[in-house]
Parts: structure tokens; sequence; C-alpha cells
């Protein structure tokens, strides 16, 4: 079939519904045939591959649940320079087992006012330092020839100020300065600062900017060079959607759409996750599957698994393809540092009794910071009350705690609340960094215990596991950002520095430090990757074994039961259990029977029996 064809075939299955919803929003008919037009002209303009992998992926709708499934996020210059350093570096890559590369940010931004990229002066050019549009496309088509799936961020919420946009509405055409929220006098913004809670206190408070020389407010939930879009204008929708497709078209498989709850605002609210940001999630799915079946939708909702399930949309009208994980991993790191796994077995519970086509991207670290966003309800039952703990968690990983072993710096702290944010690697959080320090061997091998032991906790987990370049092979924090002028206000560069590949040629030299976590992670994807038991249909529960320090996950399914047992405690611990049969040990080889097994501090088992 003519790709025409394909896609008449295609609009005509969504038209009824994309064209109620963006008429139930913008009440336009002009701007939805324009937006059609466009659609049709991106959907014949896709390369051969592109169309033939559409074809493939839409027949296999499924084809992104596999165990299989493992990505890496990077940035750019930090790992190889440029994008044709990246393409050269995919063998590498390949190595680690990373079937997905999510680029962090490398669009057009402003030096010195870019928050990492996520301030975006054109979306279709990349930063003169990273390459071309050209050199994006050559990476994509390399990928997809090693079978490496390619994701990027669609910063949609906000331009920079330098964006074409914004500098025709500084100089007061009122065509551009609809496409952002504009008040000429302070008390509409004040009304929205009523209801709206501020994302930055410390560093950018408030939500709006007044802007001297034009006299009037912007909003600006993030950072004053970061302009809120206006959704409400249906020109903001139709060329934002014009920008996503041609990024699509350059070869991404999975677009992660940042700050999606931040969409839509109205005044009296507090502006996030309204549903009329559903309606244009949803008509974004719609979009793909009429022009690049093949592209999935990456959510950042930065909630807990629960309250991000409307992200999900439904079975029949479906919106996100996959979500973060995000209060799990926040969580994980508490239960590191209280010794305590009661909040995780329960939010595990939760994530575990969700629909499985609910899809969720777990990971340890990011390259953002680790924000305390906690159930503190819960935990205020159980003794810890949210401000002495938050610090008590901030004390620990800064290692200002007593026996703390972690290494990390705050993000954001505000003196007067005492609240903050952590930054660091994982391994400097696991206590290498601080071992190596003091040449330490036993506090050393402690320490790549519990970096293993995080790992194979993620990969355990239902969804797609994201490592954080570097961690394959223990990388530490970097400091050197503070000697960067244009970085040493942000505590984040702590764990974003530049990947050492000095330190990655000894991942084969047995008995490195890179060697001992490299060989280890990889052991772990092998047995992730070539067992059913770990695909997401399978049977996944949290096993009682009457020790707060010790969280156990049974998976099944009709051929195989598997049991992972991971001590979160740094003293050997019995998991209480009395499980029928003969076990194997899939780290080991070793038989051993699960009757109240006792695990070494911050160790893990790995345990199957076939049915």
């Amino acid at each position: 079939m003519k790709t025409e064809e394909l896609f008449k075939k295609r609009l005509e299955r969504h038209h009824d519904e994309l064209r109620w919803l963006y008429m139930e929003l913008y009440n336009n008919g002009d701007m939805f045939a324009e937006l059609c037009d466009k659609m049709r002209t991106f959907a014949v303009e896709r390369d051969t591959d592109l169309l033939a992998m559409d074809k493939e992926r839409e027949a296999n709708p499924t084809w992104f649940r596999g165990n299989d499934m493992l990505g890496m996020m990077l940035y750019i210059d930090n790992f190889a320079g440029n994008l044709k350093g990246v393409k050269e570096k995919l063998s590498y890559l390949s190595s680690c087992n990373v079937n997905c590369i999510h680029l962090m940010p490398f669009l057009e931004s402003p030096k010195g006012r870019s928050d990492g990229g996520y301030a975006v002066a054109d979306f279709r050019k990349v930063q003169p330092e990273l390459g071309k549009m050209e050199d994006l496309k050559d990476l994509a088509r390399a990928c997809h020839k090693k079978h490496i799936n390619l994701c990027m961020d669609f910063v949609m919420n906000h331009t920079s100020e330098d964006h074409e946009w914004a500098k025709k509405a500084r100089e007061g055409d009122g065509e551009y300065m609809s496409r952002y929220f504009f008040y000429d006098n302070p008390a509409i913004p004040t009304e929205y600062d009523r209801t709206v809670p501020q994302v930055f206190p410390t560093t950018a408070p408030g939500n709006f900017t007044y802007l001297d020389k034009m006299g009037y407010y912007v909003m600006t939930t993030f950072y004053p060079y970061q302009w809120d879009l206006n959704y409400k204008n249906p020109r903001v929708f139709n060329e934002m959607m014009y920008n996503f497709l041609y990024l699509a078209n350059q070869g991404m498989d999975i677009i992660r759409i940042d700050a999606v709850p931040y969409i839509w605002k109205e005044l009296g609210t507090q502006c996030r996750n309204l549903p009329q940001v559903h309606t244009i999630v949803r008509m974004m799915r719609m979009i793909c599957e009429i022009v690049c079946p093949s592209v999935l939708l990456l959510g950042e909702v930065v909630m807990e698994p629960e309250k991000v399930v409307p992200y999900f949309g439904t079975v029949e009208k479906p919106e996100c393809h996959m979500l973060y994980n995000v209060t799990t991993m926040a969580t994980t790191w508490h239960s590191v540092a209280s010794r305590d796994i009661r909040l995780l077995k329960k939010q595990m519970d939760i994530v575990n009794s969700l629909p499985k086509d609910y899809l969720f991207l777990n990971y340890l670290r990011c390259h953002d910071d680790i924000g305390w966003g906690l159930d503190y309800a819960t935990l205020k039952d159980w003794g810890m009350r949210e401000v002495e703990h938050k610090r008590f968690l901030n004390q620990y990983f800064t290692g200002k705690y007593e026996g703390s072993v972690s290494r990390g710096e705050l993000y954001n702290d505000d003196p007067v609340t005492q609240d903050a944010r952590f930054c660091g690697t994982t391994a400097s959080m696991c206590g290498v960094e601080s071992a190596l320090e003091r040449g330490d061997e036993n506090s050393l091998s402690a320490a790549i215990r519990q970096d293993l032991m995080l790992h194979a906790y993620m990969l355990t987990q239902s969804g797609i596991p994201m490592l954080y370049s570097g961690d394959e092979i223990g990388q530490l924090n970097d400091a050197s950002y503070k000697e960067d002028a244009a970085k040493k206000e942000d505590s984040r560069y702590l764990h974003r520095g530049k990947f050492k590949w000095d330190l990655a040629s000894k991942k084969d030299k047995k008995g490195t430090l890179e060697e001992r976590i490299f060989s280890g992670l990889a052991k772990l994807e092998q047995i992730r990757r070539s067992r059913d038991v770990f695909k997401s249909d399978a049977a996944v529960y949290t096993y009682d074994v009457k020790d707060d320090s010790i969280l156990c996950i049974l998976r099944e399914n009709e051929k195989e039961r598997f049991i992972a047992i991971f001590n979160f405690s740094d003293e050997a611990k019995t998991a209480w259990m009395e499980e029928s049969g003969t076990y194997e040990n899939l780290m080991t080889g070793e038989k051993l029977e699960l009757v109240n097994l006792t695990v070494q501090g911050h160790d893990f088992v790995w345990a199957s029996k076939i049915k």
C-alpha cells in the first residue's frame, strides 16, 4: 500500500475522535484542516526505512514490552563529544546490552540560560557544538542497524526567551504575545500565584517574570528565561505538533514529553494535571498513530504511581505508552538510608496491582536531582516526621550522618526550611568513593555489593530498566563543574560529569572496580533477557519475610517461580520463609533451599525453580 493510502487509512481510523477533541478545545475547523494537511505532508516525507519500521511495529504493537529492553541516559558531549562521536561508540553501548539510548537535550539553546538544554531556542536545530540535524538522522540510521532505539526530549511546556516567537513577542507583536501568557499589570499574575505552587522556590521564586523594557509580566513556571506556552491558542498546538513530527522524522523511536502535567493553565487552579492536558496528550497519541506509528510517547510525570495512571489513558483511548516510576526511585534511596523497606514494599504492591498494560520506566539515578517526595503520611505512622526525615536523608547521603558511606551534594538547599534535594552518582551514593578515599578493600567490596544489589532490584521490577551513563563502570562524583562559571551554581552537574573512557577501558580487566561492576551487571542483564519470567505479563508480588530490612519479590509464570531477596541492611539478615523444593541461585548456579535464608549485608539472591 502506498504511503498516501496508508496515511488516509490511519487518519480515517482516528479522524472523528481527533476532530471532536480538537474542536472541543479550539472550535476552529480551519486550523484542524491545516493540522490534517500538515500531518499528510510529514507522513509522505518519512524515509523508506522509517515507513518500513512503522508497518513492522504497527503489526506488533507490544514490541517494546519485551524483557530484552534496556536503556541508558547520556549527555552527548559528556559521552562522546558530539553526535558523530556517539555513532562511533555504538559498539560500546551494544557491549553494555543497551538497546535504547536516551539522548539528553541537544536542541539549540542559549549558553548560560539553557537549564541543561530544556530552554529550547530552535526545535529544528542541534546545538552547533554537537553537530547538525543531519548528524542526528545519521545516528538514528546507525542505531536502527544495530537494533538500538533512540529517545529524545520534546520540551513542549515552554520555549527559551531566545526563541523566534519570544523575540517577536518581546517586540510587541500581538500574534506572538498570544502564544505566551502576557499581562500588563500584576493583578492576574498575583491571582495565579495564590494557587500555583512554585517549582524552584529558592533559585527561581514565583511563576512570572517582569520584562522592564516591555512593561509586561510573562509566565515563567520554571526559570525566568523559559516562557510558558499558551496552549489555549490553536496556533501553538499546531506549530508544536509540526515540530514534534519533524523530530520524529529524523528517526526518533521514543519521544519524552517533558513536564507533561504543566502544559495547560487555568486561573484559580494549580495549573497541574488539568483535564485539557489529557486531551492534548490523547491527540498527540493519535497524531503519532496516524503519521509515525513506530514512535512511542514517554511521559515525564513526577507523582506517585497510582496518581500518574491517568496519563496512560484507557485501553480504548490510550495516551502515553510509558511513564517514569519516579516515586519508587526516591523511596529506594530512602530505604537505603533507613534500612527500612516497608514504604518501598507498600509502593511496589500498588504498582504490581495496576493493569499489566501500564508500562513504567525504572531507574536508580537520572540526570536530575533526587527530590524527597515520599509518602510522609505513612512514614509519620512509623515515627518518621517529614522535616526531620528529609534532614536525615540529606545528612546521610552527603556523608555527614554517623556511619554513612555515601558522598554527594545538596541541590536547591533552602536555609530557612532546611529542605533540599540531593545529587550524586549511584557508585558514590553506595560508598565506592569513600572506600577509595580510605583505601579500604573490604569497604569497597561492600560498596560494589550494594551497587549491584540495587541494580538487581531495579532489573527485577516490571517495565523498562534505564541505566545512567557511567553507572555501568561505577563512575564517581565529578566536582570539576565548580570550575565552570556556567555550571558552578548547579550541583546537579556533580553526577553529570564527562564519561571516563580511561576507566571504561578497564571493564574487561579482571579484578578492577570497573570489571567487577560491569561484569556483574552484564550477568544480571543476560539472565533477565533469557528468562520469560521477567516478561511484563508475569505475576509479580512482594513476599513478606518478617524483616523490615529485607525486600523479597516473587515473579511467576506457568513455567517458573522466581524469588529475589534484597538485604537493605549492612548486616547479615535472615529472610524468614519456607519455600518447598530446591531452587537454583541464578548468579552462582548453586542449588539452595529457601528456608529461613541468611543474606549478607547489602547482598541479594536471585533464585529460580522450574515448575
